[in-house]
């Protein structure tokens, strides 16, 4: 079952001392934990535990990359 969060629940999501990193991209929380990019929560200056919604549109690889991330839940 997928865990709905809200900006406050996924910013605990930091990736930071052991926790997970997960980041929302249009209502849907993806897992990141395991990307090495994504390395202790940051990633070419986006923080892990956040909305990046307007972000990903500036990234060279912009959305393609979401289909390999796992999904864990929706942002509400």
């Amino acid at each position: 079952m997928e865990k709905e969060f809200d900006l406050t629940q996924l910013a605990q999501y930091d990736g930071q001392d052991g926790r997970p990193a997960y980041v929302a991209i249009d209502g849907v929380v993806y897992d990141v934990t395991a990307v090495p990019a994504w390395k202790g929560g940051k990633h070419h200056g986006n923080t892990a535990g956040n909305d990046l919604s307007a972000a990903i549109a500036h990234a060279p690889h912009e959305k393609a990359v979401l289909t390999k991330l796992p999904k864990v839940g929706t942002l509400k």
